[in-house]
């Protein structure tokens, strides 16, 4: 453990920033899985509409630097095909 007084306000600092992005991952995730089955389930509007809370989601995400921009891009580009196949 740090003896240094900016050592330990750093330590402190970044278990905090952890925890806020592991649940900002969580929400992502989260939201992905709702999305898969409301596609599973073939329900096109519903799955229309929790595309759109999901890009939302995962653009925040990758605005915080939480994901990549490139990861968030082919986030949303896989799930966007996957509605797409199901809305004909």
């Amino acid at each position: 453990m740090a003896n240094i007084k900016s050592a330990l306000k750093r330590a402190k600092k970044a278990t905090a920033r952890a925890l806020r992005n592991r649940s900002a991952k969580s929400t992502v995730k989260t939201s992905i899985k709702r999305l898969e089955e409301a596609v599973k389930a073939v329900n096109v509007d519903d799955a229309k509409l929790q595309l759109q809370k999901t890009i939302k989601v995962i653009d925040k995400a990758a605005s915080k630097g939480i994901l990549h921009k490139n990861n968030a891009a082919n986030k949303k580009s896989r799930l966007t095909k996957l509605v797409n196949k199901i809305a004909g």
